[in-house]
């Protein structure tokens, strides 16, 4: 059976980057080898493998490395962490917007 790997390095400048790959191992090689001067990682090494998690459906993979793309630092640190309890909390949005509505929401109901 194929898995794909959904992995989260952690860049020598202390970024994060977010990808997916079939062999985690040779792709940290191929990551700190520089082989791509026009990749994300190129200026920013020696890397380090983080997290990783494995899938079997190739679609959930891309999916996941997509949204996780989008998670603030504090977000990614959490999955890195296994803080799983955190992941909703930091998933609100902390937009002055957002804060006005949901408080005018609230009035309106209670």
């Amino acid at each position: 059976m194929k898995f794909y790997n959904v992995y989260i390095l952690l860049c020598a400048d202390g970024s994060y980057y977010t990808g997916i790959t079939s062999d985690v191992e040779k792709r940290l090689i191929d990551h700190n080898s520089g082989r791509k001067p026009n990749a994300y990682t190129y200026n920013r090494r020696p890397v380090e493998l983080v997290w990783s998690q494995s899938f079997t459906e190739p679609v959930q993979a891309i999916l996941f490395e997509k949204k996780i793309k989008k998670w603030s630092r504090a977000k990614k640190e959490a999955l890195i962490n296994g803080a799983y309890e955190m992941l909703s909390e930091l998933s609100e949005c902390k937009n002055i917007s957002h804060y006005m509505n949901h408080i005018g929401h609230k009035k309106k109901d209670g």
